[in-house]
């Protein structure tokens, strides 16, 4: 990593939240109103997608750029159609495409794409803090489309916004997040969300993928899935990231599977209603089988319909600010 990229876990100066501050780096902080605002202006873009012709003229002039340091399917297509449907002008830009790869530092990439006067930067990178980084040290706005193990704030959005299409309200509901919980950006930044909006948050791993930090999040933490499931409203599962593992946190995938995977029998644990997400991309067979990834408890494919329409409604809300 170039010299200025070493980045540390952000500390609380670097937990500046959106929607009043011009950036938005993490669900630390955010209020409930505001992450209430974000979805009810997403429900207004729902339908958007679902339109014959799929566009808004509520950003025309305003220019996105997306920057992703990281592989990403679902996070970058969602936010470049976002953009898109807004009437943005959307330019994609990716670690192997830039000047990092020449040796360029990521501040130096941004300060260049900065006097290109984009409006809005997403930025995913591999370093937790990496978007903090730039939000500090530039003065463009920034959204974290995922940075490191830290946050990934639109996911946990979109989650909540699918949560509450099928369950109508947050207070009481029992959240059941398992799998690699010390590797996940989504786990942090749901477990942080999903409290604020009054929801009961339990997270399940084996001890070797549980981090320390785990109970500072203010969630009941569980080491077999079992418990943690029980009686649950909504289950979701997390992918385990096999490119930051080693021989050292789990011993095979079959022995997860065995022991961790959300199969049909460990299903009927929750409750009759309860639907089960996953943020994508899916290990089928690992952390879920495929007949409850595709079966009728799955919202799987509503989280990514969702990601457009709350993208859309962060873009929205994030110019408005910088205009005011």
């Amino acid at each position: 990593m170039s010299e200025g990229e070493a980045f540390l876990e952000p500390g609380p100066a670097s937990e500046r939240q959106a929607l009043n501050l011009g950036s938005l780096l993490t669900t630390r902080g955010l209020s409930g109103d505001a992450a209430l605002r974000v979805l009810d202006i997403a429900e207004s873009f729902f339908d958007v997608s679902r339109r014959a012709v799929r566009k808004v003229p509520a950003l025309r002039g305003k220019t996105l750029l997306n920057v992703f340091f990281e592989a990403s399917t679902r996070t970058r297509t969602s936010f470049e159609l976002a953009g898109k449907r807004l009437s943005m002008d959307v330019v994609n830009l990716s670690g192997s495409s830039s000047s990092s790869t020449k040796g360029e530092t990521l501040l130096d990439t941004i300060r260049t794409l900065e006097a290109m006067r984009p409006d809005v930067v997403v930025i995913r990178h591999a370093a937790s803090g990496a978007a903090a980084y730039i939000a500090e040290r530039s003065g463009v706005t920034v959204i974290n489309g995922g940075d490191g193990t830290h946050q990934h704030p639109t996911q946990a959005l979109l989650d909540a916004f699918t949560i509450r299409k099928h369950k109508q309200h947050f207070a009481g509901l029992r959240v059941a997040i398992c799998g690699d919980i010390l590797h996940s950006r989504v786990a942090r930044s749901n477990a942080i969300l999903l409290k604020t909006l009054g929801a009961d948050v339990h997270v399940a791993a084996p001890l070797t993928l549980l981090p320390p930090e785990v109970e500072t999040l203010g969630v009941t933490m569980h080491k077999r899935i079992e418990p943690a499931i029980e009686g649950a409203d909504v289950v979701m599962m997390l992918r385990i990231q096999r490119e930051r593992l080693s021989g050292t946190f789990l011993p095979t995938l079959r022995e997860f599977s065995r022991t961790f995977g959300l199969n049909a029998a460990r299903l009927k644990l929750a409750k009759p209603d309860a639907i089960v997400m996953h943020p994508g991309p899916m290990n089928r067979g690992v952390e879920i089988a495929p007949d409850v990834a595709d079966g009728a408890q799955s919202v799987i494919l509503d989280q990514v319909e969702a990601g457009v329409a709350v993208r859309m409604a962060v873009l929205w809300l994030l110019s408005q600010e910088r205009r005011n």
